[in-house]
């Protein structure tokens, strides 16, 4: 058989922590900032960890 693919998309959007976890970068940071708060714009700056329930396709995408 040949080997499975890795999905590229999901080979730029995501990384694996120590534990096993896997990170992703917030939504919305992109265009669109002036009518947006400071607040709001630094807390999407910070790094995310994928819920619990797409762990499972976020792994299937990855070949983890």
């Amino acid at each position: 058989m040949p080997k499975v693919k890795t999905k590229a998309g999901a080979k730029k959007r995501f990384k694996l922590t120590g534990s096993g976890k896997i990170k992703r970068k917030h939504a919305f940071k992109s265009h669109i900032l002036t009518k947006k708060e400071t607040k709001q714009k630094r807390n999407l700056t910070k790094m995310g960890l994928v819920h619990k329930s797409d762990v499972a396709n976020v792994k299937e995408m990855l070949n983890i």
